[in-house]
């Protein structure tokens, strides 16, 4: 396999990071992952927009259009012969003697490789069981920075306990999202997810669901919502790249949707690739 490294490709087994880069010591980096399907990119340019906001955000000094990441990312997946599957990147601030101050001359590191990723038909057939967990993590979860701790952590807490997915709460009156996706609940009828603050990250597919529901005449509200309103909604059902949209079917063992996925839900999967071909989501979503 081809990792592209900064601007070159270059063998897997010859991408060595240097031990002081700061990605490597204190997770000062940003990364994305994004989907390919049937040869081509599923809104590659909101994904590289959402990076340099991180980017941007986390004061890396890395430009996506200057760099011609687009570019280098095309030919990364046609070397590879990728036909389906999708795209890991991050960037980090570079190496340097380790010491917390950003460096003074930040030379960034680009990483990106392609991953062998299954649609997950399995779990949108039947449905996932969740969890609740206290949501500990810090407060700018709109940077999807390679700070993962938090998430890991409560992500093995939702499989030891025999579920797929752990649903984050700061307080009884506030749940944010899980722990690798966005949430949505459905009520009466409505959408309803949380806002695109420094809660969560405003996932690319959350948007894309957004603009199905437009698209459908599915109402949606976005606003915040507490855990009676989770383990009492019509339906419940998470997001990701990855995870495209998984049904919840329970949480903490309370049974949502009568332990199947529920009709809005089976609706927005059934349209998912109806849209495939837009490149840029609207700005209003």
């Amino acid at each position: 396999m081809l990792v592209l490294k900064n601007e070159t490709l270059i063998n897997r087994n010859d991408a060595v990071i240097d031990i002081e880069d700061r990605g490597y010591q204190f997770g000062d980096g940003v990364y994305e992952v994004i989907r390919y399907y049937d040869g081509e990119w599923f809104l590659l340019d909101d994904h590289l927009e959402r990076l340099q906001y991180s980017l941007d955000e986390a004061e890396i000094d890395y430009n996506v259009q200057e760099e011609k990441l687009k570019a280098r990312l095309h030919d990364l997946m046609e070397q590879n012969q990728v036909q389906d599957g999708g795209v890991y990147l991050q960037v980090t601030r570079g190496f340097a003697p380790r010491n917390h101050p950003y460096p003074e001359h930040q030379q960034p590191t680009l990483i990106a490789y392609p991953l062998n990723l299954k649609r997950p038909t399995h779990d949108q057939t039947h449905g996932i069981h969740t969890i609740t967990a206290e949501d500990f993590r810090w407060l700018r979860c709109d940077i999807k920075s390679l700070n993962l701790l938090g998430n890991v952590m409560t992500k093995q807490k939702a499989i030891d306990t025999g579920a797929s997915e752990a649903i984050f709460y700061r307080d009884e009156s506030h749940v944010t999202e899980g722990s690798s996706t966005n949430v949505f609940i459905v009520k009466n009828g409505e959408l309803i997810t949380h806002p695109a603050d420094h809660y969560i990250l405003n996932g690319i597919t959350r948007r894309h669901l957004l603009y199905l529901a437009e698209r459908l005449d599915i109402p949606y509200r976005i606003e915040v919502f507490g855990l009676d309103a989770l383990k009492n909604a019509d339906e419940v059902f998470v997001s990701s790249t990855s995870a495209e949209i998984k049904p919840v079917i329970s949480v903490d063992d309370q049974i949502i949707s009568n332990g199947e996925p529920g009709p809005i839900t089976n609706t927005l999967l059934k349209n998912y690739f109806d849209h495939l071909s837009v490149t840029k989501l609207p700005n209003h979503i």
